[in-house]
């Protein structure tokens, strides 16, 4: 059973990794990203020696983690019943494509929804540069532990999901994930055999492995940026959404996204969901975005607004 101040108490070790473009690379491959040579914007974050090679900002999510956790025995959840809910990450600086990073887990708050009803456990990670500290992402994570409700603990708050807008997209991207996609993708860090073994997808009820779901939330920010950002990785800045259904590897994923507004100094907002059409399914649902504005283009000679003149 859950034992909340110990919980939410618990103590994280703080992880450092170091990666290289070789890891940004195989991170965007196993996106499925590349499937087209002449791409200049694939080749941006899959050609190490691309003028303006970058890392995917959705990288975040596989670096510095401390690792399936929930299964130590002091954490007290029925891990064998925890699900992934929801993702979320916020960027502060650019990640760049190789470097040497720490992170720091902590648990931030733990809701009762009650006996037989589970629990939700929000959790954040965060990524620093290791020689100089800089905060470079935040990364937050919603689990719902389906077992685990009724411990007597509080009741709220519950996070607000972002609404779906009911008119047409304003865009929408399509993308269409590899055979092998899970196969690669793991090699990031989540060796799950769900996603790489058919006995093992077959005992939890699949017919076949399932794709990972941090890799369509990573498709859904990369189909964001080509739709809306001009394809540049530094532009997004904030990304999150709701796992609703799994994702087999080979299906293609259209993103449906609605512009909102200004979403502070610099920034546009977006909400967004990920389907399946072939299935016709939500996989990722409540789905928020920001953007950063590039700045202003000006003609040679002529003032910016708000410049001296």
């Amino acid at each position: 059973m859950i034992d909340h101040d110990r919980l939410l108490t618990r103590a994280f070790p703080s992880v450092e990794q170091v990666y290289d473009h070789r890891d940004s690379i195989l991170y965007a491959l196993g996106l499925g990203i590349g499937s087209d040579p002449l791409d200049p914007a694939a080749l941006r974050v899959t050609y190490e020696r691309a003028p303006d090679f970058a890392a995917l900002p959705t990288m975040v999510v596989v670096l510095g983690s401390s690792g399936f956790w929930a299964m130590e025995p002091d954490t007290g959840i029925t891990w064998q019943q925890l699900l992934h809910g929801e993702q979320a990450i916020t960027l502060h600086a650019p990640l760049p494509p190789a470097g040497r990073l720490t992170g720091r887990t902590r648990i931030t708050g733990i809701v009762d929804k009650g006996p037989g009803r589970g629990a939700l456990i929000y959790s954040e990670r965060s990524l620093t540069d290791t020689a100089t500290g800089r905060l470079i992402a935040t990364i937050e994570v919603t689990s719902f532990a389906r077992a685990d409700g009724g411990f007597g603990g509080p009741a709220g708050p519950v996070k607000t999901p972002q609404a779906t807008p009911e008119r047409a997209p304003d865009a929408v991207y399509e993308h269409a994930t590899l055979p092998q996609s899970a196969l690669i993708y793991r090699l990031s860090g989540d060796p799950n055999p769900l996603h790489a073994d058919p006995a093992v997808a077959r005992g939890a009820g699949f017919d076949r492995p399932i794709l990972h779901g941090l890799c369509s939330y990573g498709v859904a920010g990369w189909s964001i940026l080509q739709a809306t950002g001009g394809g540049d990785p530094a532009r997004l800045t904030a990304l999150s959404a709701r796992f609703s259904s799994p994702v087999f590897p080979g299906e293609t994923l259209r993103t449906e996204i609605w512009r909102q507004g200004p979403g502070g100094e610099g920034a546009e907002d977006y909400a967004f969901r990920t389907r399946v059409p072939a299935r016709d399914v939500t996989v990722l649902s409540h789905g928020r975005a920001r953007l950063a504005v590039p700045p202003r283009r000006t003609e040679p000679g002529r003032p910016t607004e708000g410049s001296a003149r």
